[in-house]
């Protein structure tokens, strides 16, 4: 992003920029993390003994932040702006929606105040919450074990009834501007859920159905259906599955400054350099520019956490060198769609999705970065050895000789800075140990005092930028707060930036537009989560299907009998939730696909025997495999624009690749020690009880993990290799088929299948490498049938 850019934007979208820069202001001083004496010192300037310069209350931070994102969402994306210049006939219709989203947004932000208990403007406004608050003081002195905690008055002014439709405007404007900003395919969804919800609750009032499906009870039979109805409609502003709840909570106070991180990534002059340091270390590799590629989209999609924002950063040099090469145009867009969408489950931040999961697990980021740390090495090493089999077929030779234009200068050596050291800020914090911040050389430089208790060496008292890295360590939300302010400086570092300052504004600015967008789709989102839960979908979904799962004895599959036993009922669950994922992901960003599936099959899946934890992961690879999956593969796509292929075999050709983002979660669905937390070995039983799976013990066991990531990397070459159909030489459609079959053989839990599918794989390789006589290569042109 250049300053050249500005002059083109409208008046609106430079008021949008401005107030992005305002958000971004408050959004990181809000999630600052505690800073020595600073606290103490503001308390001390103010007067006010319970003044907090972050942190602050979310009821009263919420509305004003989600107006300021509204506001920015309309100037930026404004109706009437765009429909002026298309079609100027329309263009007061435009101006209208423009207005009323503003309007609702309003109303929306007061809604919330007037409806919360905990604030209650109204009330607080004619003095009755006062009052109410008085009695209830005088109440706690008189009643015995009655706090005045404990009675927090509820509000008396509500908005009554005007609740309902005030709550259909708001959605309907809404969804107007996702599909806008976002597509159609979550408003689709979105829609469906709504008017699924609201049908069912009028059969219910109207009596005209007793199957539960078709049933969502607003209320007790017989009781006040209008109250019953208000109730949830005020449930939609105010519970933490309302558009003010979690998900705001997830954009404003746990992901806010990874976004920021993100924006400030993607306008660095680190990314190239770090594209030609991956072409530097894989320059004598045979599929070297393929390679690079897969380095460099692992390391710079991490950060971003955007496949389509991966690929059109990542994917201008490397595709074109992949081409440079010998490669064909769908195989090197297919590699750089999948290499970026895995991006998304490489540690350490892995997008906004991880957050979304870490707050629907309830699991802390530090042990998801930890269990996705192995799949994602999995994945990645699929991604290489595809690369490697595919140039052994092109007879695709290494560069040797790096392009002039990839060459690493002094520059480059100093913008790689910019790009490792927030990365290994965050290493450094999330893994760091609170206990032992000061025992170093760092702790003697900076003046902690130790002593020597039972013969180990603690700190006793440490300095304030000690205490300041301790408050830090272990915390998500801090260490990319710190990552974002050791990023900063380090961008005037490259001399376009010392040359233009106003660069770093400007991505801040698109980081706060960036981030209000998210809350616009994370809206849509909130809307099918509280729509979900007030019609109890979910709940029935998965009675129906356990109770189906009890009673069904056996499955018809191409003529044959399959009994339905243990592992046969999750291997149903399992594929299931798998096409959704990646139905409902057509299309749509990684979170929204994630969250819908979660709400609807995490909760069975979990009842089949796999932790909540792993159920989570499952759906979750599948949302981020959704953007290389056709029809409607995002990334595959964006990657076509490059390489000047057909969009459809270039999605053919990322799952060719990326195939094995689609089979890991299987995997560790059925070896969960794979994701090495005690969280996913461990189930609720019958009882409501978290109990650990049988045949674990909650502690990892090296030596069997090992022999089982033995035979993954394994399977994962015998997989590769065939969807090549080329290992030393090539391979027949026979010979194909069968390392397929082994390397399923390989993995299997039952010892003796294992066995069998252990020495099918070493028979098959050293007939391949030693006994197999050569084949003849096909004359040019023959292949490329082959070549997706």
């Amino acid at each position: 992003m250049t300053d050249a850019s500005l002059p083109r934007r409208s008046a609106g979208q430079l008021i949008a920029m401005a107030l992005a820069l305002i958000l971004v202001l408050v959004g990181m001083v809000n999630t600052m993390p505690e800073i020595a004496g600073l606290q103490d010192w503001a308390r001390d300037v103010t007067g006010q003994p319970y003044f907090r310069i972050s942190g602050f209350p979310t009821e009263y931070f919420f509305p004003p932040v989600f107006l300021l994102m509204m506001t920015i969402v309309v100037l930026d994306a404004s109706f009437y702006r765009a429909w002026k210049v298309e079609n100027p006939r329309r263009a007061w219709l435009g101006l209208a929606l423009d207005l009323g989203l503003l309007l609702a947004a309003c109303l929306a932000a007061f809604g919330y105040l007037v409806e919360i208990d905990s604030v209650c403007l109204i009330d607080q406004i004619t003095g009755e919450r006062a009052r109410l608050i008085e009695e209830a003081a005088s109440r706690s002195d008189v009643i015995p074990g009655i706090s005045f905690d404990a009675e927090v008055p509820a509000c008396q002014t509500r908005f009554g009834l005007w609740t309902l439709p005030l709550l259909f405007t708001i959605i309907t404007l809404f969804f107007l501007y996702n599909v806008r900003v976002w597509g159609l395919p979550l408003v689709i969804v979105a829609s469906t859920v709504v008017i699924y919800t609201v049908g069912t609750a009028l059969i219910w009032m109207f009596d005209l159905s007793d199957n539960n499906f078709l049933l969502t009870k607003l209320g007790a039979d017989g009781g006040d259906v209008m109250a019953a109805a208000t109730q949830k409609a005020t449930n939609v502003f105010i519970s933490p599955d309302g558009f003010m709840g979690r998900f705001m909570d997830i954009v404003v106070n746990e992901v806010f400054p990874y976004v920021i991180l993100g924006a400030l990534f993607g306008s660095s002059a680190g990314g190239t350099s770090l594209i030609k340091l991956a072409v530097r270390l894989t320059r004598r590799l045979r599929g070297g520019p393929a390679h690079a590629a897969i380095i460099s989209s692992a390391l710079f999609g991490t950060i971003t956490g955007g496949p389509v924002t991966n690929v059109l950063s990542t994917g201008r040099l490397t595709i074109p060198m992949m081409l440079r090469n010998g490669f064909s145009k769908y195989f090197a867009g297919g590699v750089e769609a999948a290499a970026s969408s895995g991006g998304q489950i490489m540690p350490p931040v892995m997008g906004v999705a991880a957050f979304v999961l870490v707050a629907l697990t309830s699991v802390p980021y530090t042990k998801v970065i930890t269990a996705a740390f192995l799949p994602a090495m999995a994945f990645f090493f699929s991604i290489f050895l595809a690369v490697m089999f595919q140039a052994r077929r092109d007879k695709v030779e290494a560069m040797n000789e790096i392009p002039e234009d990839l060459v690493m200068h002094r520059q480059d050596w100093i913008n790689l800075i910019i790009i490792f050291v927030p990365i290994l800020t965050i290493l450094f914090l999330l893994l760091g140990n609170k206990d032992t911040v000061g025992l170093g050389p760092l702790g003697w430089i900076l003046g902690a005092e130790t002593v020597l208790r039972d013969g180990v060496r603690v700190v006793t008292e440490r300095g304030a930028i000690l205490q300041t890295i301790v408050n830090a360590t272990g915390d998500a939300i801090s260490a990319g707060w710190w990552a974002v302010a050791v990023l900063v400086p380090l961008l005037f570092l490259d001399p376009a930036t010392r040359a233009r300052p106003s660069k770093v504004l400007v991505s801040l600015a698109e980081g706060g537009i960036l981030i209000s967008r998210l809350f616009l789709l994370l809206f849509a989102v909130s809307i099918i989560a509280a729509f979900l839960n007030e019609s109890g979908l979910t709940g029935e979904l998965t009675r129906a299907v356990t109770t189906w799962l009890e009673n069904a004895n056996m499955l018809y599959l191409f003529g044959m009998q399959i009994p339905i036993v243990g592992g046969v009922y999750l291997m149903l669950a399992l594929t299931c939730a798998m096409l959704c994922a990646i139905l409902l992901g057509m299309g749509m960003p990684t979170v929204p696909a994630y969250v819908n599936v979660a709400l609807l099959l995490g909760p069975l899946l979990a009842n089949l025997g796999v932790s909540f934890f792993t159920a989570h992961m499952f759906v979750f690879y599948f949302a981020v495999a959704s953007a290389i999956t056709p029809p409607v593969a995002v990334a595959a796509f964006a990657a076509a624009t490059i390489t000047g292929g057909e969009p459809m075999r270039t999605g053919l050709a990322a799952v060719r690749v990326g195939i094995v983002m689609f089979t890991i979660p299987f995997i560790f669905a059925w070896y969960p020690e794979i994701l090495l937390i005690e969280e996913a070995v461990t189930i609720t039983n019958d009882q409501g009880q978290k109990v650990l799976i049988a045949g674990y013990t909650g502690q990892t066991d090296w030596v069997q993990l090992g022999l089982l990531l033995g035979r993954l990397v394994l399977s994962l070459y015998l997989v590769a290799s065939a969807l090549a159909r080329f290992d030393k030489s090539r391979m027949s459609a026979a010979e194909m088929w069968l390392r397929l079959l082994v390397a399923v053989l390989v993995l299997w839990k039952t010892p003796l299948i294992m066995s069998i599918g252990l020495g099918a794989a070493a028979a098959l390789l050293v007939w391949h490498h030693v006994l197999k006589r050569p084949v003849s290569q096909p004359v040019d042109g023959e292949s490329e049938p082959h070549r997706v």
